[in-house]
């Protein structure tokens, strides 16, 4: 059996914390920027955790077969 590929788009999104959390980058900060507050702007800035329903799908894109 061939070997597992690491899906390279869900790896250029998402980090992997040195305790083997995933972080990922909130959505809709990219534009229309004008409409929104400064509090909701700057914490488009801050990486959140992936929840943890999602994140063994995701860590199997990032690491196939390898576990974070």
């Amino acid at each position: 059996m061939p070997k597992m590929k690491t899906h390279k788009a869900t790896a250029k999104r998402l980090k992997v914390t040195g305790g083997g959390k995933i972080m990922h980058k909130r959505p809709g900060g990219a534009h229309l920027l004008s409409g929104k507050t400064r509090r909701r702007k700057r914490r488009f800035k801050v990486l959140s955790a992936v929840k943890p329903a999602d994140a063994k799908r995701f860590a199997k894109l990032i690491r196939p077969g390898g576990e974070l």
